[in-house]
């Protein structure tokens, strides 16, 4: 079995992205099951004694990781969870997700992890897109699991995990008397592994396939080329495991090369440093508002981080002043980097000791990237223009083919976002291609202004989007968010407009300003531009 399987399910072959492997720790044999590699591995080169996951007061070592997954495995399969079947996993960040997560993967199982945010409609929707035959959920967060039962039209049986929830049959009641011993299915490098659902930052979720191979691939080229880890790392971070982003940091690297996760499964500013400190993680993995609030926090140095080596920014752009405030106060790199769901993890990054603020880096070694026009026609450095992608994972939307051109051009991956190579190689992330503003015939880019109106002194964050107009097509409009006790008035609309004046040129000012209590998010802390920009749209 391989992805031929599911060929109903994915677009065309020739609308797919190409799959460059251009290294040789990225060439993978025929006969591969991740979960294996990731795990069993670790036993046979004799790390079992060694801890694989700290969570509040447990230290579970690889080798009773392997012992759960096993128990795990075997109670799948008796569930009848065959190669290729798709299981819907929703947890935090907990071992159970971890070990529910390589034990779907070790017997073939295609593993379909959402967020614990997602209303009953959301996952409803996710577990009939994917055609899921089971759900594993967590007590904590079942009840709206509970309410989209009735909507779910493929799964034949719901389990509930870490703790009880109404009649519902529990997990660990089928496993805990299971077997120790499993062995890995036999499959393909191009078997799947799993599906990874888009954030929905620009409408619908969208279900992204990924192979056994694009798991190690993730691993063997950003984590072992930019972070070097070693069995003597200890990661940890916020991300959920959901989240691909999180997925990578704190599940796939660290047991690819026999390190330890240090899990949380509630993220605030004291939790993350105490974690670090306690702990003394060596790899952080967070979003830049998170470094952000950490250091406001810490603000007097109270956070022994002196084991912190490298801390990975993702989800959204690193500004220069964070990388720069951090640096300073910490002496450790943030390295900003670019991914995306379809891609599965980061692809052009900045390298420990060689970090350009404001920059995005380089592309990952094994990847190609370039500034292509909207027609696939490479431009010149200092133009801007869209990244284009390509290396050894690639994008192939699940039941969504006419998605897929939007996606895919000549063979190389277009994420929509809008960018700029310098003389040096670097690139420099300017927005995403449908967030740019042209207004009166200018260009308008959103983080640019946004930046700049996040520094005055009465604003928490602001959102800039298009607003429709007769006379210049478009015009800017800013949604914004004030500081506690800051009151929102006519006033500081002009004060605000004239600070952005005085920073940038006039034409890119925001003609509108609207102050309104919270930004739209989704679950992975995006802002949901297109719900700003379709009230902008709407509004006289």
């Amino acid at each position: 079995m391989s992805y031929e399987k599911f060929l109903n399910e994915l677009p065309p072959l020739e609308d797919w992205g190409e799959r460059v492997y251009t290294r040789p720790e990225l060439e993978y044999p025929d006969s591969l099951n991740a979960a294996a590699e990731l795990l069993d591995r670790n036993i046979a080169e004799g790390r079992g004694a060694r801890p694989a996951i700290y969570y509040k007061d447990q230290v579970i070592s690889y080798s009773e990781l392997l012992a759960r997954v096993n128990k795990m495995g075997n109670a799948l399969k008796k569930l009848g969870i065959e190669p290729g079947d798709r299981v819907l996993m929703r947890f935090p960040n907990n071992p159970t997700a971890v070990a529910a997560w390589l034990a779907c993967l070790k017997i073939g199982g295609v593993a379909v992890m959402i967020m614990t945010m997602l209303r009953s409609r959301e996952i409803s929707y996710r577990a009939n897109d994917a055609g899921c035959k089971l759900v594993i959920a967590d007590a904590g967060s079942f009840e709206e699991v509970d309410k989209a039962v009735p909507a779910m039209k493929t799964v034949e049986r719901i389990l509930v995990s870490d703790g009880t929830y109404g009649s519902y049959e529990t997990y660990e009641s089928l496993w805990k008397e299971e077997s120790l011993s499993l062995r890995h299915e036999k499959l393909s490098r191009h078997d799947l592994a799993l599906i990874g659902y888009t954030s929905g930052s620009t409408g619908d979720a969208k279900g992204t396939v990924h192979f056994q191979d694009d798991v190690l691939a993730i691993a063997d080229g950003y984590a072992r080329n930019i972070l070097s880890p070693t069995e003597d790392d200890i990661f940890t971070g916020h991300p959920p495991l959901a989240f691909t982003f999180g997925l990578g940091g704190l599940l796939v690297f660290p047991f690819r090369f026999g390190a330890s996760v240090v899990l949380l499964d509630q993220f605030t500013p004291e939790n993350m440093l105490k974690t670090i400190a306690n702990y003394k993680a060596t790899i952080s993995f967070c979003a830049p508002t998170c470094y952000n609030m950490m250091m406001r926090l810490d603000e007097k140095g109270e956070y022994d981080l002196s084991n912190l080596r490298l801390g990975v920014s993702a989800g959204e752009t690193l500004p220069k002043p964070i990388y720069e405030k951090w640096k300073a106060k910490y002496g450790v790199d943030l390295l900003d980097g670019i991914g995306s769901t379809e891609m599965l993890h980061i692809f052009v990054t900045n390298r420990p000791g060689d970090v350009k603020g404001g920059a995005t880096g380089k592309p990952v070694p094994g990847y190609e990237a370039k500034i292509v026009d909207e027609e696939g026609q490479t431009l010149p450095p200092n133009t801007p223009g869209l990244l284009a992608i390509k290396g050894p994972t690639a994008c192939r939307y699940w039941k969504k083919s006419e998605r897929q051109k939007g996606y895919v051009m000549d063979s190389w991956n277009i994420p929509g976002d809008v960018f700029l190579m310098d003389d040096d190689g670097y690139f420099y992330y300017q927005c995403r291609n449908d967030d740019l503003i042209i207004t009166g015939g200018y260009n308008v880019s959103p983080p640019e202004l946004e930046s700049v109106i996040n520094e005055h002194p009465a604003v928490k964050e602001s959102a800039v989007v298009p607003k429709p107009d007769e006379l210049r097509g478009s015009i800017v409009k800013a949604y914004v968010v004030l500081k506690p006790g800051e009151q929102g008035n006519a006033d500081l609309v002009k004060e605000l407009q004239d600070f952005i004046k005085r920073e940038l040129a006039p034409y890119k000012y925001p003609r509108e300003i609207e102050f309104i209590d919270a930004l739209p998010r989704t679950d992975t802390g995006k802002v949901q531009r297109y719900v700003l920009r379709d009230r902008a749209k709407s509004e006289p």
